[in-house]
């Protein structure tokens, strides 16, 4: 869905990056609230400058101090001799905006503002926030903050710490953007345990003016940065950042870690896409159509983290297990095997080799398990061995210590081997260490300037391949395009939910409406007819053809089937105006008979795959289309995956793909497989129509029968709700 960009998007595009050079590269910082009490935050901001070795100028702000730390103190901004690049404010929040006013008089073109006390506080601070956004942007300076951490570059040239942390990760190619700050500082002080390198890290806070969206489009340019990792609370602009991830995604990884997955988003829901969709499902789908690598755990952020930035790409998802233990490696495979990876047979020329080598007793297969007394030219040999297989993408070892005189030896013929493939032809696939060792854990593998990551337990290599290879899969496909349909009527539909909105107020429409809104977007519908009475339900069953189907039709009752509103295979006149009958009645004794519109009568549909499609719109994301298994169990089975609309014409491929039930449109057991093309044809004619129509709140088909190739697929029943 990325579009071409424009002259104009790319100039902006530009001028937006340069307005973010001097928070990275400054050659003068002052530090606005500078301090000479070591407990406090002014002071710790010069204390990490200076710790650093920050290659610019320290310049203390502090009308009542001469010298602070060993620098040279001034008593305003104004009393600065030369420019200033960056200021870094912490100053009480009453202050805030007169120092902003200083800096716009000093011409000052950035600022971190660490000062909390702003819209996190409740509809006061809220308030001062936004008139902190207004005096920047009326002055030109672009602002990090408030109520955040600080920024780092790594960069040798710079080395800037402009927070207040001592903590300075080491130099990398990992750039962090944290909406928390104690998340941030985790990850930061994580960096040298983890032999995770940064290029650089940034604590956005409340992003009142610089957002995570700003820093990816940086970040994009940046030379010194290769992997992308996000920390988000909230998502902002949640159209702007599908269309520039997707874009950044294509050429840098992005990892993200986004909290709140259980907080459900959606109210009292009618339809069953409305009741299975929250904040979560609405984040995988983004996640997912623009191409982010999705961490559930801070572990395993920093996992993808060091394993995306220091291992190439896997060319495919076989992959190859090493171990000295037989459990670890069962359970590695075991992971692989959930992952969605394979770990496939070694062929009889490379079980020749390793048995060449290895003990009597080793185990040959994959895994390949060398026992726990293996020397270290064996393991050398082993490692070279199924790293140039040609039937591993990737290479997982794990090491349990035997004895711990024995890990620097292992250790040693690990990186022998490594190294030797690297210089015949392993040197595209990526290899993870699991690094079982008491009292050795902090063992790093770096060889030739290379470093392997090395993960704790075996279920981790695994799952960072996985995602890799997802993401290696993502990144190779062609970029999907939202078609247009020259026989769909926009207007016609619109119109209908316009009518019944403005007459009726929100809520369901009524069978008809539904069935015209569905024949103006050419959805395929199964024939029907809508009757009042018994009589017109015979005439209209007789009509149809034998046997029908008649359903209560109602603008208010959601689910038919608890009101015993759906009767099938009904076979003659007589069995029609008594069931037509016993739903009135029924209705009637529960005394909702004002909401019997009537019956919808359909004729049988016997073949193909009960599917739903559905849609609902999300406050924060907009409309969301889904689609699963359908009929009365769709809530319990829960097969249902979403995307975003609008939708590409990949989006609706993969997202028919993703059910569990995938399997049953393919063909089981002798069945013939569904009529895909259709199914995805009516998904993008859907998101069409909610993209265009925001008069629908809801929408539900249900089922949708899948047909054999060639015949395409039938709506059986449908609601649309119009709010």
């Amino acid at each position: 869905m990325t579009p071409d960009d424009a002259p104009a998007d790319a100039g902006e595009r530009a001028a937006s990056t340069s307005s973010l050079l001097p928070f990275f590269r400054p050659q003068s910082v002052a530090v606005v609230g500078a301090s000479r009490d070591p407990l406090s935050i002014g002071y710790r901001l010069i204390e990490s400058l200076q710790g650093s070795r920050f290659a610019g100028t320290i310049i203390p702000v502090n009308p009542n101090a001469g010298e602070i730390a060993g620098l040279r103190a001034a008593p305003s901004l104004s009393a600065i001799p030369g420019p200033v690049d960056l200021a870094v404010i912490a100053v009480p929040s009453s202050t805030v905006l007169s120092i902003i006013d200083d800096c716009a008089a000093k011409r000052v073109p950035a600022a971190i503002l660490i000062t909390a006390g702003f819209a996190e506080t409740g509809e006061g601070g809220a308030s001062l926030e936004a008139r902190l956004r207004e005096k920047v942007r009326r002055h030109g300076i672009r602002l990090i903050g408030p109520n955040c951490f600080g920024l780092m570059n790594t960069d040798p040239s710079v080395r800037l710490n402009a927070s207040y942390t001592p903590a300075f990760p080491p130099p990398g190619r990992v750039a962090i953007a944290s909406e928390s700050g104690g998340l941030g500082l985790a990850m930061v002080g994580a960096a040298h345990r983890l032999n995770l390198g940064l290029s650089a890290f940034v604590s956005v806070g409340n992003h009142a003016d610089v957002s995570v969206i700003d820093l990816l489009e940086y970040w994009e340019q940046d030379p010194a940065t290769g992997v992308i990792v996000l920390y988000l609370e909230t998502i902002v602009e949640p159209r702007r950042f599908r269309l520039i991830a997707e874009r950044v995604g294509r050429r840098k990884p992005i990892v993200a870690l986004k909290a709140g997955r259980t907080r459900t988003g959606q109210r009292a829901a009618g339809s069953h896409t409305a009741a299975m969709a929250n904040d979560n499902a609405a984040v995988d789908a983004l996640f997912s159509q623009c191409g982010i690598v999705r961490a559930e755990t801070l572990d395993e952020l920093l996992a993808l983290a060091s394993g995306l930035s220091n291992q190439p790409l896997p060319a495919g998802r076989r992959a190859g297990i090493l171990t000295n233990s037989g459990g670890p490696g069962v359970l590695c495979a075991d992971r692989c095997a959930a992952e969605g990876l394979t770990v496939p047979d070694l062929s009889a020329r490379t079980m020749s080799t390793l048995a060449s080598f290895l003990p009597p007793m080793a185990a040959l297969g994959n895994p390949v398990d060398v026992i726990g007394f293996a020397t270290q030219d064996q393991h050398a040999r082993a490692v070279e061995t199924l790293l140039t297989a040609d039937v591993v993408d990737a290479l997982i070892v794990l090491h349990v210590s035997v004895r711990a005189k024995d890990n620097g030896p292992v250790a040693a013929g690990i990186e022998q081997g490594i190294r030797n493939a690297r210089r015949a032809a392993g040197r595209e696939k990526p290899v993870y260490i699991c690094w079982m060792a008491e009292g050795d854990r902090d063992r790093t593998f770096t060889i030739d300037g290379e470093t392997i990551p090395a993960y704790p337990l075996p279920e981790m290599a695994a799952r960072v391949l996985s995602r890799a290879a997802a993401y290696e899969t993502w990144r190779r496909r062609e970029a999907g395009r939202a078609p247009d349909f020259p026989d769909i009527d926009l207007a016609a539909a619109r119109a209908l939910c316009g009518k019944a909105l403005s007459e009726r107020g929100p809520g369901w429409l009524a069978a008809d409406e539904t069935r015209g809104v569905l024949a103006a977007m050419h959805v395929p519908l199964a024939e029907g007819q809508v009757a009042t009475t018994g009589e017109n339900a015979a005439a209209a069953a007789g009509t149809i053809g034998y046997p029908v189907a008649v359903k209560l039709a109602s603008r208010r009752l959601v689910h038919k089937s608890d009101v015993g509103g759906v009767r099938l295979n009904l076979m003659d006149e007589r069995q029609v105006r008594q069931v037509f009958e016993e739903i009135r009645d029924r209705m009637k004794k529960d005394g909702t008979l004002d909401d019997m519109d009537g019956v919808l009568v359909q004729p049988m549909i016997t073949e193909g795959v009960e599917t739903m499609i559905g849609a609902t719109r999300d406050p924060l994301f907009g409309p969301l289309i889904a689609f699963g298994l359908g009929g009365i169990h769709v809530e319990v089975l829960g097969d249902v995956r979403f995307r975003l609309a609008p939708l590409t014409d990949r989006d609706a491929t993969e997202l028919v793909k993703e059910i569990k039930g995938y399997r049953l449109l393919e063909g089981y057991r002798g069945r013939q497989p569904a009529d895909l093309q259709a199914i995805e044809n009516v998904l993008l004619r859907i998101s069409r129509l909610v993209e265009a129509a925001p008069e629908i709140a809801e929408l539900d088909l249900n089922p949708v029968f899948a047909l054999p190739p060639g015949q395409g697929c039938l709506v059986a029943d449908a609601r649309v709700k119009v709010g």
